[in-house]
């Protein structure tokens, strides 16, 4: 059954091409249904004004406030020598504060008739900072005189909608262009199904849809607001439990190791014991292996929680069965340290084949885009034999040419770098479909699994191993404090001269051309000053050798090296022959050298709280305790800095990850994290709406098993059907 064409009307009929073009440019609206579920971002009551005192820089805001005076000055400029030039500036209340608007040259007619001491109005602009005053220049306004036909029409009702607006397109037009399309609301194909909607006492959907637009009482919203989470949260668990449920039918090879396989002269040759995090979460694993159905699990675990070690003993269980196992890392020199401490790890029992090989020993090859056409086809015949029964690559492992004997299991390592569409084309690569083992180190709150990762089981690893060392964290304010960050070279020193290593992170390389794109555009004079460009580890390495760490082995390390240079920088640097080590974010994850216990971020601002926590991971990893220096140019007060102070004020990834997502918006986590899922979530907040995600988890669940095609449910069907569309097109697009 299709949607209800009503709601799938093009706004180019309704509204016209030349606002349709912006909505569908700007805001990405196509339909009338895409408007109608393009919600208020906040309310405004009439008697209520906004605060002018906590306006956010930089940022399009839109304000409902009075004019306190108005004042027409005159100057000479080089269009108007003559002292001709015309600049308005007007002063606008709320109470709690005062906002200067300014317009200019022709523009100061219009605003200077109608923007009277008293008048008010609703102000759209971008707010920006001039001779330290905050303002908007040229904003655009909307009189409430609430006489006017038009007027009273658009803002009849106690609450004004807010929506997320551009530039281009103000709030009220938004505001307008919605009135024009609310009747078809009432044509709406509610997706809930009426029990779970009666039994929850929930509104239907052409009601939420009107009273989430045009409220008369802060009720109609909570009653929207409540009826449209329920929507977005529960059509998307249903998509995810559909997939577990079609992943459930598929067959696959049940994997158990062999007694005294492989596996067990593995265990036999480890010289540390396990955590008990890491036997619970492999118990879990190996009984999921056991099956006739394919694992689907994430593994999550704090950087350095041992993860590799319990990936590894799945990979050998399933080669002791028979099969073979396979790894797939997001960068080269992951892949190649993954592939180095394996065999590592691993040592005789990497020799499968070999003279010296144990007689349960198996091979271990390594596969990235790289290597050279005879390495590349010796590995290629190692896996198409079956004579190689693990292997560790990047993205070379999901091409077509890749051929395996008997792939019986897939981990992929950082999970948020793989969308569902490759862990797809490498779970192709099995007979039948191998067991799927995801890891991450980003620590995700429950909810965001739920709701990210809804097609896959959860294990968590929150112990540490015994042996690793606390981490000690401090922002370096070097714009206010400049001798803290000579501190900071100080302490480098102090390690290295203690006979270990320190790591220097920069966001940027520093031999990029200019980006002809970014050149163009214009600058705002606060941007220039505000925003140099980010620091370069070539610069800094440059600036360090030759300042203060002038004396040590300073060696660079980034993405833009050849990678066999890559590869012999990271060996030198774990080998001791290099003290610091200045790269760009390439360490971020798997990066292991012990002996290395300084980290200093550079423009630390300019990473994600994530970032920095897997960045910090990579000190403190043996016996010595770690320190992680934060360095920023940013003011005490801002959230940049509130950002590093959190991140300094504690080691827990999930604490952090909560604290990220509530900085964030939900969707930049959703859309990074995994295509195929509905970029933005418009009304569920991931980290407040914990229960009804929950809930809806369940519902989706058990309708889903009652129900698996949905034949009686058609506007749920639908609601899917629009939501896989959008998945579909996400595919086609990363193409």
């Amino acid at each position: 059954m299709d949607l209800v064409p009503a709601l799938e009307e093009p706004l180019k009929k309704v509204l016209g091409p030349a606002t349709a073009k912006v909505m569908a440019e700007h805001l990405g609206l196509h339909t009338v249904g895409d408007l109608l579920h393009h919600y208020p971002r906040r309310y405004e009551e009439r008697g209520q004004l906004t605060h002018l005192a906590d306006l956010p820089m930089d940022e399009h805001v839109t304000v409902v406030a009075q004019v306190a005076d108005a004042r027409l000055h005159t100057f000479a400029s080089a269009k108007a020598p003559r002292g001709k030039g015309q600049r308005l500036e007007v002063t606008i209340t709320d109470g709690s504060g005062r906002l200067q608007l300014v317009f200019f040259g022709a523009g100061v007619h219009k605003p200077h008739k109608e923007l009277l001491p008293g008048t008010r109005a609703m102000f759209a602009g971008k707010v920006s900072v001039f001779n330290r005053r905050v303002q908007l220049a040229h904003p655009a306004y909307e009189l409430l005189r609430g006489d006017a036909e038009e007027t009273v029409e658009t803002w009849a009702g106690a609450l004004i909608p807010i929506y997320p607006a551009t530039a281009k397109l103000e709030s009220w037009k938004i505001g307008k262009a919605l009135q024009t399309v609310l009747p078809s609301a009432q044509e709406a194909v509610d997706p809930l199904p009426e029990p779970l909607r009666a039994g929850r006492g929930l509104v239907g959907l052409p009601e939420a849809l009107l009273k989430i637009h045009r409220p008369h009482t802060k009720a109609d919203v909570e009653d929207a607001r409540a009826r449209l989470k329920w929507d977005e949260a529960f059509v998307l668990q249903v998509a995810l439990a559909r997939r577990r449920h079609a992943d459930a039918q598929l067959p696959a090879v049940a994997r158990r190791p062999k007694p005294d396989g492989l596996l067990t002269a593995f265990d036999d040759r480890l010289p540390f014991t396990l955590t008990e995090g890491q036997r619970k979460v492999s118990a879990e694993i190996f009984t999921d292996l056991a099956t006739e159905h394919p694992m689907h699990r994430l593994l999550q675990g704090e950087v350095g929680s041992g993860k590799t070690m319990v990936a590894l003993r799945a990979m050998l269980a399933v080669v002791d069965a028979g099969g073979q196992a396979a790894m797939l890392a997001p960068t080269e020199v992951l892949a190649q340290q993954h592939h180095r401490s394996i065999t590592e790890m691993m040592g005789e029992l990497a020799e499968g084949g070999m003279l010296g090989g144990a007689e349960t020993a198996t091979k271990v090859v390594l596969l990235t885009g790289s290597m050279g056409a005879a390495a590349r086809r010796h590995a290629l015949l190692d896996l198409a034999t079956g004579e190689a029964g693990l292997v560790i690559g990047t993205h070379a492992l999901i091409e077509d040419k890749v051929k395996f004997h008997d792939l019986g299991l897939v981990v992929v390592d950082e999970q948020h770098r793989f969308g569902v569409e490759q862990r797809d084309a490498l779970r192709g690569k099995g007979k039948q479909p191998p067991h799927l083992l995801v890891m991450t180190a980003t620590p995700i709150p429950r909810t965001v699994a739920m709701t990210v990762f809804g097609d896959l089981e959860t294990s968590v690893l929150d112990q540490l191993p015994a042996g690793r060392s606390p981490i000690a964290s401090h922002v370096v304010p070097a714009a206010d404090k400049p001798h803290f960050l000579a501190r900071a070279w100080e302490r480098v020193r102090e390690e290295v001269a203690g006979g270990h290593q320190a790591y220097v992170v920069c966001p940027r390389i520093g031999d990029e051309e200019d980006d002809p794109k970014k050149a163009g555009r214009k600058k705002s004079p606060e941007d220039e000053a505000e925003r140099r460009p980010p620091l370069a580890v070539l610069d800094i390495a440059e600036q360090l050798a030759a300042g203060p760490l002038r004396g040590l082995r300073v060696e660079v390390l980034h993405g833009r090296m050849q990678p066999d240079d890559k590869d012999a920088v990271m060996r030198r640097f774990a080998a001791g022959e290099a003290d610091v080590l200045v790269a760009t974010t390439v360490i971020e994850v798997g990066v292991n050298v012990p002996n290395a216990t300084a980290m200093v971020i550079m423009d630390a601002d300019r990473f994600g709280v994530s970032q920095l926590h897997q960045l910090r991971g990579r000190v403190g990893r043996g016996s010595a305790p770690g320190l992680c220096l934060l360095v920023t140019e940013m003011p005490e007060a801002s959230p940049a800095r509130q950002r590093l102070t959190a991140v300094a004020s504690t080691l827990d990834g999930f604490e952090l990850s909560r604290i990220d997502l509530e900085q964030r918006r939900e969707g930049d986590v959703l859309g990074q994290a995994q295509s195929g899922t509905r970029s933005s979530l418009r009304m569920l907040a991931v980290i407040d709406d914990e229960e009804i995600i929950a809930e809806a988890r369940e519902e989706a669940a058990g309708i889903v098993a009652a129900d698996p095609e949905l034949t009686g449910l058609p506007g749920l069907r639908t609601a899917l059907e629009a939501l896989l569309d959008e998945e579909r097109e996400q595919y086609l697009e990363k193409g």
